[in-house]
């Protein structure tokens, strides 16, 4: 992905304020043509700027409101069938691989205690998982945000990288 500059992080900072604004609108707040924000947000979308859109969908509107995190150790030569196991697992909502002791960091949605409990055995019997431990998310302290870090790419612009 390129480098995002002054205008890209200005496009950005006001679809953050206002995620459903028209092109029309962000042309007119950012005093660009209309044609230059639709490039730029085609653009960017081709870059990989923009998540998937599920990220903003609630789980426990969807009926599941216990969410948890599962440390996952596995074989490692199993990792790439194994996260693909994990895929077929319709509570799995998230995947991180780690570095350390823990090998993947899964985050799970559920209806309830026992159907965490289900999807974890479900998770502990994929061939090549060893051991799994699981932690309860009591509630989301600070959601999911990259606002900050636009705030902080505005004011510091990236070096230039040998």
């Amino acid at each position: 992905m390129s480098a995002l500059d002054h205008v890209d992080l200005e496009l950005l900072a006001a679809l953050s304020d206002d995620p459903r604004a028209t092109v029309v609108a962000l042309a007119d707040k950012l005093g660009l043509s209309r044609n230059t924000v639709q490039a730029r947000m085609a653009r960017l979308e081709r870059s990989g700027v923009f998540l998937s859109f599920e990220r903003a969908i609630s789980s426990t509107a969807l009926g599941f409101p216990i969410e948890a995190f599962i440390h996952v150790m596995v074989r490692q030569a199993e990792l790439p069938r194994i996260t693909g196991a994990l895929e077929l697992i319709p509570e799995v909502v998230q995947v991180h691989g780690l570095s350390g002791p823990v090998d993947l960091l899964v985050r799970v949605a559920c209806r309830d205690t026992q159907h965490l409990f289900d999807t974890d055995a479900r998770i502990l019997a994929i061939d090549g998982v060893e051991r799994t431990e699981t932690s309860l998310a009591m509630g989301e302290v600070i959601g999911y945000r990259v606002k900050p870090l636009m705030e902080l790419a505005r004011r510091e612009p990236r070096q230039a990288r040998s």
